[in-house]
């Protein structure tokens, strides 16, 4: 029965109360636990939503839920559906506050836009209270320039000098070691230094996701994209740990709409392009290229040898050039690699009383150098250390077979491999059991899914992990 002449407040409760015995659990505290009415007058109905996210989840998931059950609790009094979102923004002054935004669906028809907005009284915590995580010595002072990053500094500083004004987004990307965490750090860096009022806030992908994951457990995902809304220079480090996290992904896109559309910079790294990240949405894939992407190659040898000798002047060391050109000249990956072998030099030194020589750099060259002889993580490996730890046989894995325990098994080869490996979906599925494509996208998402609400299968992953690097 309708109930037409009841207090708007108590029908929406009544709603409620049928929406949440129609999804699960789960949904209900990511969607509708926040959400408010606001007013019920002439045929529409505005509620109160906490964010974007909330009101473009609401809409591609439950329009056509909600549209029954206001049929059912105010019969044809609502003709029409609005949402008042409280979106962040950021005067010049400094402090954060938030103002709402209105925008329309027909219930029983099609959507009509709505441009009117509402303020709000909320208020964010001030730039001074947020700890922007960033690297004090990944500046540019001793961001040494050189032919394999030179693009990439330039469109850097153009950004610290005026952020989001030239290249939004930037999107950096090359090899591990060659100096993504620097640069972007150093931008970061330098707009806090240029621009104090803004706020600031570096992290990495990885952690994000633990963020999210504990927002999700905790139903408090809502709070989780408000404060980020609320940042003014988002950078983001190795952003291909997002591949295959749908939840994760999802969220991000909402944030990084947030962000772009209210003139925000963001600043994103990786160890490949955009289009090289597999399991990357293709809404997020196209946002990754709108702006700038600039690689940073592998350091050239009149790079490394550039850095080394600046170290060496910074830590007011003696060590000959001869020596710095034969390191040089050796290691050739990681920039890391280049300060670890003159910071094994300089305790050497200390602990045994010894000149820093060619005598001494051959004796320490090798465990530098027999790093990068090691061979590559394999399926097999991954397979058999996962046959292991739950004391199956590798035939096993590659069976027919579907209880739990072997299925199971399999999906978390299929990940471990997927984030592990080099090897492509076709060849995962060849290699674990001779299964299709489809098959394995299916058991990345189990996992995903599964690492999103149970720790267990985390902790699992983890440990899964650290025997097969031990491996190697």
């Amino acid at each position: 029965m309708v109930e037409t002449e009841q207090n708007p407040k108590l029908l929406w409760g009544r709603c409620l109360e049928i929406i949440r015995d129609n999804i699960t659990p789960q949904q209900f505290a990511t969607s509708f636990a926040f959400v408010e009415l606001n007013s019920l007058e002439n045929g529409k109905l505005v509620l109160d939503v906490p964010s974007e996210f909330v009101k473009e989840y609401l809409e591609e998931h439950f329009l056509n839920l909600m549209a029954s059950t206001f049929k059912r609790v105010f019969g044809n009094s609502v003709t029409s559906l609005f949402y008042k979102v409280k979106v962040v923004k950021t005067p010049k002054g400094g402090n954060v506050t938030e103002k709402g935004s209105m925008t329309a669906k027909v219930v029983n028809g099609p959507a009509r836009p709505n441009a009117s907005k509402a303020p709000s009284d909320i208020t964010a915590p001030q730039v001074q209270d947020l700890d922007s995580q960033l690297i004090p010595d990944y500046n540019f002072a001793n961001y040494i320039e050189g032919e394999s990053n030179r693009l990439a500094r330039s469109v850097g500083e153009s950004i610290a000098n005026n952020p989001s004004k030239t290249f939004n987004p930037l999107f950096v990307f090359g090899p591990s070691g060659c100096g993504k965490t620097h640069l972007i750090n150093a931008i970061g860096l330098r707009i806090k230094d240029l621009h104090p009022q803004l706020r600031v806030l570096y992290l990495s992908a990885h952690l994000f996701t633990v963020q999210y994951t504990d927002a999700v457990r905790q139903n408090q995902i809502n709070e989780f994209i408000r404060f980020y809304q609320s940042i003014d220079v988002l950078i983001l480090d190795d952003v291909q740990e997002l591949s295959g996290k749908t939840g994760t992904q999802n969220t991000f896109f909402h944030i990084f709409n947030h962000l772009h559309v209210n003139g925000k910079q963001i600043i994103l790294s990786a160890d490949r392009p955009p289009i090289a990240i597999q399991d990357l949405e293709d809404r997020l894939l196209t946002r990754f290229k709108w702006g700038m992407q600039a690689e940073i190659e592998k350091p050239t040898q009149n790079l490394r040898f550039d850095i080394l000798s600046a170290k060496v002047e910074r830590e007011g060391l003696n060590i000959p050039t001869n020596v710095l050109k034969f390191i040089s000249e050796n290691i050739d990956d990681s920039v890391r690699d280049l300060e670890g072998i003159i910071n094994s030099l300089m305790v050497n030194s200390l602990v045994y009383n010894c000149d820093i020589n060619m005598t001494l750099v051959r004796k320490l060259m090798p465990q530098f150098v027999e790093k990068h002889s090691k061979k590559e993580i394999t399926v097999e490996d991954v397979k058999q250390t996962v046959c292991d730890h739950f004391n199956l046989k590798v035939s096993q894995i590659d069976s027919r077979e579907r209880t739990q325990r072997i299925a199971y098994a399999r999906q978390l080869a299929m990940y471990l491999a997927e984030h592990m490996t080099h090897t492509s979906h076709m060849q995962i599925g060849r290699l674990i059991g001779n299964r299709n494509h489809a098959t394995v996208v299916h058991a990345l998402k189990q996992i995903s899914d599964m690492m999103t609400t149970d720790h267990h299968v985390r902790d699992e992953v983890e440990e899964l992990t650290m025997k097969i690097k031990a491996l190697h």
